[in-house]
């Protein structure tokens, strides 16, 4: 009788299963709101609130979806997020590249320190800061226009992106840096051709980052953006509950949340391998 091969099989221990349920059940839990968010915005206002919770609604009231955009201006606040948002992150991921790129290779007189003062920054709330920028961009008139949420991403786009992409700049060896100087390449072709490609993770995880927080945001649009025609849509959706009508309209609301969360997970799942790697990579190399 000839001996057969028994492929011995993966055990898995128990703290192992405990912690592939503990994740699962975490996972669900965190999925509960967002399948919670989808469900209302297929329901009437009288049924969103009942308890217990119909979790699948019958019926399912998907002229919701088209509905909201004669409730709405809905193309408008997505056309002013739009704007806001790509005009910003573009900003945010140029000059943080550039920034980072400088500390992280460049010798200059006092580089520690500037670096220092940027990451100091960190330690500010915005509350604190949010008078004296309001009144800087008030004198400049800048006040009821996009400029206020463009113009600032375009100066080094915040302290965490640069200390980020400088952290992973710092991962990249520098000789590849110093044969291509050897063989005549310019501190910008070296920059453009190999650190910015190299870079990549990095930078996708900044791209991330920028984006989600300028399409989510609340507080400086509602601050800056006095005028309806101006509004995104995160201010979009709070402003449905301030409509003279009298009418509910929380399907509405729940409508416009489910189409600004959706974008945001389809961008993340796309690009999920290269955030992940970025996060992980970065500051491997003091």
């Amino acid at each position: 009788m000839r001996g057969t091969m028994i492929l011995a099989r993966p055990r898995v221990s128990f703290g192992q299963a405990l912690a592939y349920v503990v994740l699962a059940v975490g996972g669900v839990l965190m999925l509960t709101p967002f399948f919670w968010l989808v469900s209302s915005s297929l329901k009437r206002p009288e049924t969103i609130y009942i308890f217990p919770p119909q979790w699948i609604p019958r019926p399912a009231y998907w002229s919701n979806y088209i509905e909201v955009f004669s409730a709405v201006p809905v193309l408008l606040y997505a056309r002013n997020t739009l704007v806001i948002t790509l005009s910003a992150t573009a900003g945010a991921v140029i000059t943080s590249a550039f920034a980072g790129y400088s500390f992280a290779r460049l010798r200059f007189r006092g580089r520690d320190a500037v670096f220092s003062i940027i990451l100091s920054t960190l330690m500010l709330p915005y509350a604190v800061t949010m008078i004296p920028i309001y009144v800087m961009f008030s004198k400049l008139g800048w006040v009821g226009t996009f400029l206020p949420l463009i113009v600032p991403a375009w100066f080094g786009g915040g302290a965490f992106n640069i200390f980020l992409l400088r952290q992973f700049f710092r991962t990249i060896p520098r000789e590849l840096e110093d044969a291509a100087r050897i063989d005549g390449a310019s501190r910008w072709r070296v920059f453009f051709q190999i650190a910015v490609p190299l870079a990549r993770p990095a930078l996708i995880v900044v791209t991330i980052q920028t984006f989600l927080a300028q399409w989510n945001g609340f507080l400086q649009p509602l601050i800056y953006l006095n005028k309806r025609s101006l509004w995104t849509l995160a201010l979009g959706v709070n402003g449905l509950k301030e409509f003279e009508s009298g009418l509910d309209w929380t399907h509405y609301m729940m409508v416009l949340s489910t189409m600004m969360v959706v974008p945001v997970v389809i961008i993340y799942f796309l690009a999920q391998r290269a955030f992940i790697q970025g996060i992980v990579m970065t500051g491997l190399k003091g």
